[in-house]
């Protein structure tokens, strides 16, 4: 159902696109029409979070005819998919270096929604662009703050409090510059279904931003989760994230190398750490796609608390220029 709901979104968002399915659900026959964007809302399945079908917005929202304004309906946050609070602190920063920096880019949450009934809410909005600009992203630089938010809906307003207290117990032994918002939504806009959870992000002076989050089980589903032990291990994760290192965070790789295929035909570097089996697969999609191959090599730091091993990523983008955007 969820598959389903997705390609009902990408038939929004699209003027003229054909899509047949055949009785069991088995085989896809889909042929493209035109990027049209505009505004637009969405009721997406609660099998999945909101930011699996978010995740593929970010990709195609910037090569709109009309700016995307889309408002979607469902689980915010789950244990899947990144949740729309690392998307928010990671992706659009992401795609500000590549020249898509306009004020009317945001992800605002009007509501949060825990699995298994959802009912959150969220605001996604982005300008579209003729062309991205090549990066060179090559220095992750040092970390120099950690900010993060702890949510709770539907149960004590403590959890959070307690989720922070744990949290920072870890990570200020490295750090002095950590500030974790409790963000406890109540009423209307704390869904259906109660629970908690975490996501924290760490950025160095370079603008580098790496995320980690965790989200409590949901409802009737697994044992319960104790608000500290999530705290710490959300902490540990950030830690294994900022260790793994690179200068786009795990979650983003694909999409950083996407925005690099698409750009000018000039070069384009980023340093990653680790390929995550997503993008492995990724890249075999654009090679298929774009004919395009990344130059991949490994990088072993000099440094010995620099992490694990980076891997420089190069490519010559494929030159490729927004044509429905209207001129204004």
């Amino acid at each position: 159902d969820f598959e389903a709901s997705f390609i009902r979104l990408i038939d929004k968002v699209t003027n003229g696109s054909r899509i047949e399915i055949n009785q069991t659900g088995t085989t896809l026959y889909y042929q493209p029409g035109l990027l049209y964007g505009g505004s637009l809302e969405h009721d997406c399945s609660p099998s999945r979070g909101i930011g699996y079908y978010l995740e593929s917005l970010l990709c195609l929202a910037p090569f709109m005819k009309h700016p995307l304004k889309i408002v979607l309906r469902g689980v915010t946050n789950d244990q899947i998919d990144p949740s729309v609070d690392v998307l928010k602190a990671t992706a659009l920063p992401l795609l500000k270096k590549f020249g898509i920096d306009d004020e009317s880019l945001e992800i605002k949450i009007n509501r949060r929604g825990m699995p298994p009934k959802g009912g959150g809410e969220i605001l996604f909005a982005c300008p579209v662009r003729k062309v991205l600009q090549p990066v060179q992203f090559t220095d992750p630089g040092k970390i120099k703050r950690i900010r993060g938010t702890a949510y709770s809906v539907r149960v004590s307003p403590q959890m959070a409090n307690r989720m922070v207290e744990s949290a920072r117990g870890i990570l200020n032994k490295f750090l002095p510059d950590i500030y974790i918002y409790t963000d406890h939504m109540k009423g209307v806009s704390s869904g259906k279904s109660p629970g908690f959870g975490m996501c924290l992000t760490a950025e160095t002076i370079n603008g580098t931003i790496l995320s980690a989050e965790l989200a409590s089980n949901p409802q009737g589903q697994g044992t319960a989760v104790l608000p500290e032990e999530l705290g710490q291990n959300c902490a540990k994760l950030l830690l294994e994230e900022i260790y793994r290192g690179g200068c786009v965070d795990s979650t983003n790789q694909s999409l950083a190398l996407l925005l690099m295929t698409l750009g000018q035909r000039d070069v384009s570097k980023v340093l990653l750490g680790p390929l995550s089996p997503y993008t492995i697969e990724f890249l075999r999609h654009l090679r298929s796609f774009f004919q395009i191959m990344f130059k991949i090599e490994t990088k072993t730091t000099e440094e010995e608390h620099a992490g694990g091993e980076k891997v420089l990523m190069t490519c010559v983008g494929v030159g490729f220029c927004n044509l429905s955007k209207t001129m204004r």
